[in-house]
């Protein structure tokens, strides 16, 4: 029987990836559990358990010495340092603790640049006045989007990095909450040193994006794939009217679509687990998006 024109535009795409995944591998990353502050023990217990990514180890910018031993004890395993966390509200109403958040988002920035991480990642923030990360009508205004503009400029001059990228997360109670309010903050961000990061599960705030979360991926890795400096791995499973995180494969984000969106737009990204409560749940993950990379043709280094 011929094939359907879904059926072929389908084997097409993996036939595609496929041969693209010969020069390029998808990069796997999550948390370790080992109880050491040793770069080269951290970086060797990442090999082991078949991770070429990893979050940065905790680190003070002051601490010179350990910044570059992580940068070379990574390096000599071929694990990417994928992203440095600065997870601090950047629109906080009280005007210390801002000048302090911002003080430590700057610092996360350069140590991202010190140990080559591929980006320092952080969200807009806030107006809620009890939760830094939490829902509030401004949040998706022209007040906001304008603010998290000048934050950004204002992180990024502070250090001017030039090996790593500053990148806002999406959220789905602030922006930028879809693909094309993202392409607006980046455009407007207007510096060499701003990426993307790309968490879809974070953009799913609607049955429609839910149910058709593949198109959503496509739309997101075609409009800013170019930019996607590391993508965070989980899922979510639908309960009444809101929705949970789960383990990659319990859910129903389209882990097909994850994978062709990032080997086909951001090859270089790396894809990290995240939000998970301990290790045999990471290797559930882990070893559900290899399977799926496997299916699909694409190596994971």
């Amino acid at each position: 029987m011929n094939p359907t024109r879904r059926e072929f535009l389908s084997s097409l795409a993996v036939a595609t990836i496929a041969s693209q995944s010969q020069s390029k591998s998808l990069r796997l990353g999550g948390p370790v559990f080992l109880k050491s502050d040793d770069p080269i023990e951290l970086a060797r217990e990442h090999r082991r358990l078949g991770y070429s990514a990893a979050y940065c180890p905790n680190v003070r910018l002051s601490e010179t010495d350990k910044l570059k031993a992580i940068e070379k004890a990574f390096a000599a395993e071929n694990v990417v340092i994928a992203e440095v966390g600065a997870w601090r509200n950047m629109l906080e109403a009280d005007a210390q603790k801002r000048r302090e958040n911002m003080g430590y988002i700057i610092e996360r920035l350069a140590i991202a640049e010190a140990v080559n991480a591929r980006n320092c990642v952080n969200i807009g923030g806030s107006f809620n006045p009890k939760q830094w990360d939490g829902p509030d009508p401004r949040n998706v205004t022209k007040e906001f989007f304008d603010a998290t503009v000048e934050n950004c400029r204002k992180v990024i001059d502070a250090v001017k990095p030039k090996r790593t990228k500053f990148t806002i997360e999406m959220m789905g109670w602030s922006l930028p909450n879809s693909p094309d309010s993202y392409v607006q903050l980046f455009k407007a961000v207007n510096r060499p040193a701003f990426g993307v990061h790309v968490d879809i599960c974070n953009i799913i705030n609607s049955p429609d994006r839910f149910y058709r979360s593949g198109d959503l991926i496509a739309e997101t890795f075609r409009k800013l794939g170019q930019w996607v400096c590391s993508c965070h791995a989980k899922d979510l499973a639908g309960r009444n009217v809101h929705f949970i995180e789960t383990i990659p494969g319990r859910g129903g984000v389209d882990y097909r679509a994850y994978l062709r969106g990032i080997m086909q737009y951001a090859p270089d990204a790396p894809l990290m687990l995240e939000h998970l409560s301990k290790p045999e749940e990471y290797e559930e993950g882990k070893e559900y998006i290899k399977h799926i990379a496997n299916e699909l043709g694409i190596r994971t280094a």
